[in-house]
C-alpha cells in the first residue's frame, strides 16, 4: 500500500485550484452591478443550475461520511438510501406550491417575497433567522469540511480550515453566484467522476470477489419497523421520507443559499426544469458513493492489511485512508481534488446568500442599486467570519456540530409553514405569521428537551403543524386553503421517478 501525494497528485490539486481561480476571475470582469453578482443577471439555464444545485447538497461530510456509514457504521448500510425517496416529492411540491411565490421576489433575496405578503416585520425576522443559523452553521460546514480535507492531505485541522475557505472566499467574492454555479458543475463533475473511478479500480484490482465479499446485511436498504418516535431512530423508512420531505422543501425552498439560485434562472419554466432534474439526479449521485461504501466494505473483508489500517481508526477516516494509502498515482489525486470540491461547494453559496441578505435584508439596499464592490466586500467579510468561526469550532472538541445541527432542524418546519402559509392561506396576516413561527420554534426545543426518543428528522413536520395551527388561530382564520395547480408533467416524472427508487429500495432488501 503507497502512502502520501505524489508530485502528479499535487500538479492534479494545483491544476484544479487555478482553473476555479481563473474562472471565477472570468466571470468578474463581466459584472458591474449587485444584480450582475448575485443574480447573474437572471440568465442561467436550465443544466447549470440544475448541476448546481446537486453539487451543492453533496458535502465533503457527506461524500466521507455516508460511504462510511454504509461500510462500517452500527445499523448503517444502504438505509442511508432512504432519505433520497423524499427528494422528488419534495421538489413536486416546490414546483407546484412554491415557486411561483418566490420568483415573485423583487431582489436577490427570498424575503423581500415576505415582506409582500406579510409585511417589513416578517421579512426582517426571516431573514434574520437565516443570517442566525446560516452563518454559525458556514463555520461548522468548514470545520467539518477541513475535517476531512486534513485526513486526507496530512494537514492539520488549522491548516486544512485556512486553505479551503481562503479558496472558496476567494473565488466566490471574486465572481460572484455565476462563479458558485459553474464551480458547482465543475466541483460536480470531479466529484462523481473520482468516486466512480474509485469503486472502478477496487473492482479491477481485486474482481468479483470484492463484491461477493459485501455482508448481506449491508445492502439492505428499507428499514420499516422503526418510526422514530420513542427510540430515536433516525435511519428508518418513516422518519426519513416524512421528515425528509418537509426538511427539503425548507432547505432548497425557504433558505436562501439554496432558493438564491432559481432567483438568477432565466424565467419561470427554467427554475421549473432545474428542481425537476435536480429531483432525478441526486439519486444517482447518492447511490454512487453508497456502492462505493459497499465495495469499501467488501475490500475490508477480503484485504487485511487495509483492514489492519482500520482497526486503530475512527470508521469516518474510511475514505481518506482508501485514498492515501491505496490508490495509485493520479487517482489519488483526483479522489483529494474530489473531496476538496465537495467542501468548498458546501461553502461558497452560503457565502453569497448571506451577503445578498444582509445587503437587502438587513440594510435596505437592493441589488438594482448596489455597485459591484459593494456585495464582494461583504461576501468577503461573511467569508473572513465563516473562516475565524471554523477555527473557534476546531477548538470546542466538536460537541457543537450536534448543536448547530439541531438548532438548523428546529428552524426548518416553522420556516416552511410560513411560506407556505404565505401562497396558500389569504387571510393569515403578518402578526399570525410571526406567531406561528415561534411557536413552531418554541416546540421544537420542547421536542428536543422533553422528548429525546423522538428523532430529529421529526422536528420538521412537527414544527410545521405546531407553526401552521398557532398562525391560523391567531389569525383567527379557517383553515380554508386556496386551490393549488398541481403541474401534470413533472407530478408524472417525478412520481414515477419515486416509484423507481421505492422499486429499487425494495428489491434491495428490507431489513
Amino acid at each position: 500500500m503507497s502512502a502520501g501525494l505524489s508530485a502528479i497528485d499535487v500538479v492534479i490539486l494545483v491544476a484544479y485550484l487555478a482553473g476555479l481561480i481563473g474562472m471565477s476571475y472570468m466571470f468578474a470582469r463581466r459584472q458591474t452591478s449587485g444584480e450582475d453578482y448575485f443574480l447573474a443577471g437572471r440568465s442561467m439555464s436550465r443544466v447549470p443550475l440544475a448541476l448546481s444545485i446537486v453539487a451543492n447538497q453533496a458535502s465533503a461530510v457527506s461524500l466521507v461520511g455516508a460511504p462510511a456509514f454504509v461500510a462500517l457504521h452500527e445499523g448503517g448500510g444502504l438505509r442511508w438510501l432512504q432519505y433520497e425517496l423524499a427528494l422528488p416529492l419534495a421538489m413536486l411540491a416546490l414546483i407546484a406550491l412554491l415557486l411561483p411565490a418566490l420568483r415573485s421576489a423583487p431582489g436577490s433575496s427570498i424575503y423581500g417575497y415576505i415582506e409582500t405578503r406579510f409585511g417589513a416585520g416578517s421579512r426582517r425576522a426571516l431573514a434574520g433567522a437565516f443570517l442566525l443559523s446560516r452563518g454559525l452553521s458556514v463555520g461548522v460546514i468548514l470545520y467539518a469540511s477541513a475535517l476531512v480535507v486534513a485526513e486526507a492531505l496530512g494537514w492539520s485541522v488549522d491548516n486544512a480550515i485556512l486553505m479551503v475557505g481562503l479558496f472558496a472566499v476567494l473565488y466566490t467574492s471574486l465572481g460572484g453566484i455565476v462563479a458558485d454555479i459553474w464551480s458547482d458543475v465543475l466541483q460536480l463533475v470531479i466529484l462523481w467522476s473520482g468516486v466512480l473511478f474509485g469503486g472502478v479500480y477496487i473492482v479491477a484490482r481485486h474482481g468479483w470477489a470484492v463484491v461477493e465479499a459485501v455482508p448481506g446485511d449491508r445492502a439492505q436498504a428499507l428499514v420499516t419497523d422503526a418510526w422514530g418516535l420513542t427510540d430515536g431512530s433516525t435511519f428508518a423508512l418513516w422518519p426519513m421520507l416524512i421528515g425528509g420531505l418537509f426538511l427539503y422543501m425548507s432547505y432548497y425552498g425557504c433558505d436562501q443559499s439554496q432558493a438564491q439560485r432559481l432567483l438568477t434562472a432565466r424565467d419561470d419554466g427554467t427554475a421549473r426544469q432545474a428542481l425537476l432534474l435536480n429531483g432525478l439526479l441526486r439519486f444517482p449521485l447518492v447511490v454512487t458513493y453508497c456502492v462505493f461504501g459497499l465495495l469499501l466494505a467488501g475490500l475490508l473483508r477480503i484485504d487485511p492489511a487495509f483492514a489492519t489500517v482500520m482497526e486503530t481508526r475512527p470508521p469516518d477516516s474510511l475514505v481518506a485512508a482508501f485514498i492515501i494509502g491505496y490508490l495509485p498515482v493520479g487517482l489519488r489525486g483526483l479522489l483529494v481534488a474530489a473531496i476538496l470540491a465537495a467542501a468548498m461547494s458546501s461553502i461558497d453559496s452560503a457565502m453569497n446568500s448571506l451577503a445578498a441578505v444582509t445587503l437587502e435584508d438587513v440594510f435596505d439596499r437592493p441589488a438594482a442599486r448596489q455597485g459591484i464592490w459593494l456585495p464582494r466586500l461583504t461576501s468577503l467579510a461573511w467569508g473572513g467570519f465563516a473562516v475565524a468561526s471554523g477555527l473557534v469550532f476546531a477548538r470546542s472538541q466538536g460537541g457543537v456540530l450536534e448543536l448547530i445541527n439541531q438548532v438548523g432542524s428546529a428552524f426548518y418546519g416553522p420556516v416552511l409553514a410560513v411560506f407556505l402559509l404565505g401562497v396558500t392561506a389569504p387571510a393569515v396576516g403578518g402578526r399570525g405569521a410571526l406567531s406561528g413561527m415561534a411557536a413552531g420554534l418554541v416546540g421544537n426545543l420542547a421536542l428536543a428537551r422533553l422528548a429525546p426518543g423522538v428523532s430529529w428528522l421529526w422536528w420538521n413536520p412537527a414544527g410545521f403543524a405546531v407553526a401552521t395551527v398557532a398562525a391560523l388561530a391567531v389569525s383567527r382564520a379557517r383553515p380554508v386553503l386556496t386551490r393549488v395547480a398541481w403541474p401534470r408533467r413533472e407530478a408524472v416524472i417525478l412520481g414515477a421517478a419515486f416509484l423507481l427508487m421505492v422499486l429499487a429500495l425494495s428489491w434491495l432488501g428490507v431489513d
